[in-house]
């Protein structure tokens, strides 16, 4: 998965190296034997590890529209307010107001430089593999959101759960190819070829391709 490791300085480091809070993301499962991207590190290797990833683009616009077109106050509050008044021309209007941050708008916080200098990235548009660390953990299994379903049944069998475990039934992605390129009409080139930069990884290591 991490082939070219010299492209990607993350490669070079060890789990011990890592603190707690970079693996908040690990969900173990005891019982079953399995972590699903918090346990001491020398642990990792008697479970079964496996992850589900989405296409990078996909995911920032599902993330924009949950949480910032969405009734989400504490995400207006923390995030949507600056957003607008930094990149919206708006003087930081109440929840109540209903003016919300455009997609561009929150292009244009991410791909701002200033924006991780003063925190690291939101864990629902922070890069995947900044989650789940994949070039420091060997997976045993990367499942996609796009087959999601036929993924999680093959996964259950394999682990031979599948009447232990019952994964709910997937709605279909709303999200397709053509609608990106659609919500990304606003944004200009420039941005997003500096927004493909910031995600290049979890485009190269997951498979996806570069939206054109």
């Amino acid at each position: 998965m991490c082939a070219d490791e010299e492209a990607f300085p993350e490669g070079k480091r060890g789990l011990d190296d890592m603190s707690n809070k970079e693996l908040e993301n690990l969900i173990v499962d005891d019982k079953h034997g399995i972590i699903y991207c918090y346990i001491p590190k020398a642990k990792l290797k008697h479970y079964t590890k496996f992850l589900f990833v989405r296409d990078p683009f996909v995911r920032l616009i599902s993330a924009y529209r949950d949480k910032m077109l969405g009734n989400q106050k504490e995400f207006y509050e923390n995030f949507g307010w600056k957003i607008l008044r930094l990149y919206g021309n708006q003087s930081a209007p109440q929840f109540t107001s209903g003016i919300r941050p455009s997609f561009y708008n929150f292009i244009q916080y991410l791909v701002d430089p200033r924006t991780e200098m003063k925190e690291p990235f939101e864990p629902h548009w922070r890069q995947m593999h900044r989650l789940c660390h994949p070039c420091l953990i060997k997976y045993d299994f990367v499942g996609h959101q796009e087959t999601l379903q036929e993924d999680a049944e093959h996964i259950l069998k394999t682990l031979m759960l599948q009447d232990d475990i019952k994964f709910p039934p997937s709605y279909k992605n709303m999200t397709s190819s053509t609608s990106v390129l659609d919500w990304f009409r606003t944004v200009p080139l420039e941005d997003r070829r500096k927004l493909y930069k910031i995600y290049e990884k979890d485009f190269k290591l997951f498979g996806y391709k570069k939206a054109k």
